[in-house]
């Protein structure tokens, strides 16, 4: 049996490898390339690149996916899609779900890819329904983990509930490398046999198992393997293309895929990967048998290094890693993935850096005990839900029934803001109504890549020194320069020191100052919000007091210290 292949080099690799930084316009270049392979489909929206092209790039998300698709006329175009979060952190109402697939689909999107980060059947319904009732063909995704309740029989029982949608196959999603050989003969084995669906698999190489067990999946009846060209293959990535075409030649398997043809394009992702070394961390690209403990999957190590980075605090590294599979137990054994790797993944940091467990919690967190984001798969204990959620009840209904319609609310309000030129962008602002707007204002700069030996140094923050540390009449203050026009400008001063200051525990961007001068406020209150790691933390008065001085003001960048208003 012909095995088929899904290349990740536009999407899955670089979001595992490079913190998914790669721009549309290296891509471009090369599609007609990889359109000529002969590809099952190429994977190449979706997951962290609508989220990394508004943050981090200036780009529209919208048009790297209508550029690409015009350039692939032999090849589908795949995404991942997070099923109720969409390409977000959060559930969405079914309104904004049908919106979002229908316009995908409508700019260039083929097969959607959809899961759940709990494997909740309810969270993946609307999505599902909505894409094959508009023709797009439905990967059914098992988001693939190991713990004391999962089980081969509980995949089983989930894939027939995927199968009764109407998927038109389903995909083995292994985000951390976990799948070990003999696991994935018995998973897809029993697949094959009780749903009967075409088979996807989906492996990275943290663990170091990926490519044995991908010739058991053969083996084993798989349809379908993803795989990444090798400049950006192995490590969090997946199996290196080339190496799984050869080793399946000659065989019952055999891909048909001419390696001739992937030369070119080979050569020119080697090339695109010395470009952005500066974003590669050397972490991402080993193999790591203490995945087996610690579950963090490819996408998500190497934004935790960065994460870490931002916070100063890599040195941390093991401690959080040896945290995560505490936190991981604490909340119910969910699979790391999008948007659950990311709740796992900031509580163990800020367990860590906080030196206290769960002193700050986000409120995605909370979120999740409270059952926003689904079904937990095993039973959170009542002491975590009382640390975390105190007296709360969390829900047991579809967490998406208790949202309100929003998009025509929403549509209005971006418009009132004149942020919409085209429909695309009133579904960017319901995904991300705090970063959206400047992006869609045109207020965006592009994030500089760091210079390397082969890159010219140009004028960026990562050129020239921007972060001072000034001492005015013994009060020392965070100064951060900013060029703009080839001049340098004071953009940020946040005092580290100040009487009665409330100050930030971690790098981020203020999302909210829910405080004016002169306001009265309790120990407790919230006082602002900023969002850090992708999370929303709230940051509350540590006593009763007068707000005196505000520092900071709604999207504004913040350093873990800073003092952001003087309560008094």
């Amino acid at each position: 049996m012909t095995v088929k292949i899904t290349d990740t080099i536009l999407r899955d690799a670089h979001q595992s490898l490079l913190a998914t930084r790669m721009r549309t316009r290296n891509m471009l270049p090369i599609i007609d390339k990889l359109d000529d392979v002969g590809y099952y489909s190429l994977e190449m929206w979706g997951g962290a690149t609508f989220d990394t092209c508004i943050r981090y790039l200036n780009e529209d998300p919208w048009e790297r996916l209508r550029d690409i698709k015009e350039r692939m006329q032999n090849t589908p175009a795949q995404m991942l899609l997070r099923g109720q979060n969409l390409v977000g952190y959060k559930h969405y109402p079914d309104d904004v779900v049908e919106q979002f697939v229908t316009k995908a689909h409508e700019n260039g999107i083929d097969i959607f890819r959809i899961f759940d980060a709990v494997n909740d059947i309810r969270n993946m319904e609307t999505a599902i329904t909505v894409a094959k009732n508009i023709g797009a063909n439905v990967q059914g995704t098992i988001s693939y983990t190991i713990s004391p309740v999962h089980t081969v029989e509980k995949y089983i029982e989930f894939a027939k509930e995927l199968a009764d949608l109407d998927c038109d196959a389903i995909c083995i999603k292994d985000m951390a490398g976990l799948l070990a050989p003999h696991q994935a003969s018995t998973l897809i084995r029993s697949l094959k046999e009780e749903v009967g669906l075409p088979v996807v698999l989906h492996c990275h190489c943290t663990s170091g198992m990926a490519p044995m067990s991908y010739m058991v999946a053969c083996e084993a009846g798989v349809d379908v393997l993803d795989t990444a060209l090798s400049p950006l293959a192995g490590g969090t990535s997946q199996p290196p293309t080339e190496s799984m075409i050869a080793a399946l030649k000659d065989t019952p398997y055999d891909t048909g895929l001419d390696l001739s043809k992937l030369t070119d394009a080979a050569s020119y992702f080697k090339d695109i990967k010395r470009k952005y070394s500066g974003v590669l961390d050397p972490i991402s690209e080993q193999i790591d048998t203490n995945v087996l403990m610690y579950q963090i999957p490819g996408g998500m190590l190497s934004n935790l290094v960065s994460q870490l980075k931002e916070q100063n605090a890599l040195d941390r590294y093991d401690d959080v890693l040896t945290e995560m599979p505490k936190v991981r137990e604490d909340l119910g054994y969910p699979p790391l993935v999008t948007p659950t790797s990311q709740i796992v993944g900031s509580q163990a940091v800020l367990n860590v850096l906080m030196d206290e467990r769960y002193k700050v919690v986000p409120k995605e967190v909370k979120d999740y005990v409270r059952g926003l984001y689904g079904r937990s798969p095993a039973p959170i204990s009542p002491e975590i839900i009382a640390k975390i959620i105190g007296d709360e009840e969390p829900i047991t209904v579809r967490p998406a029934d208790l949202l309100e319609p929003e998009y025509e609310r929403m549509k209005k309000e971006a418009e009132e803001k004149g942020l919409v030129t085209k429909e695309e962008d009133i579904l960017t602002y319901i995904l991300y109504p705090a970063i959206a707007p400047k992006f869609l204002r045109g207020e965006a700069e592009e994030e500089e890549l760091i210079p390397t030996s082969d890159t010219p140094a140009i004028l960026s923050h990562a050129a020239i020194p921007t972060h001072f540390k000034v001492e005015v009449n013994d009060e020392m203050f965070d100064v951060v320069i900013e060029p703009v026009g080839g001049t340098m400008e004071i953009v940020e001063s946040c005092p580290k020191v100040c009487e009665g200051g409330v100050s930030s525990h971690m790098q981020g961007m203020v999302l909210s100052v829910d405080v004016n001068i002169g306001d009265e406020v309790s120990e407790g209150d919230k006082v602002c919000v900023i969002e850090a790691m992708k999370m929303e933390n709230t940051i509350h008065a540590p006593h009763d007091g007068i707000v005196r001085e505000i520092f900071i003001s709604d999207g504004d960048s913040i350093s873990s210290g800073d003092i952001l208003m003087s309560i008094t």
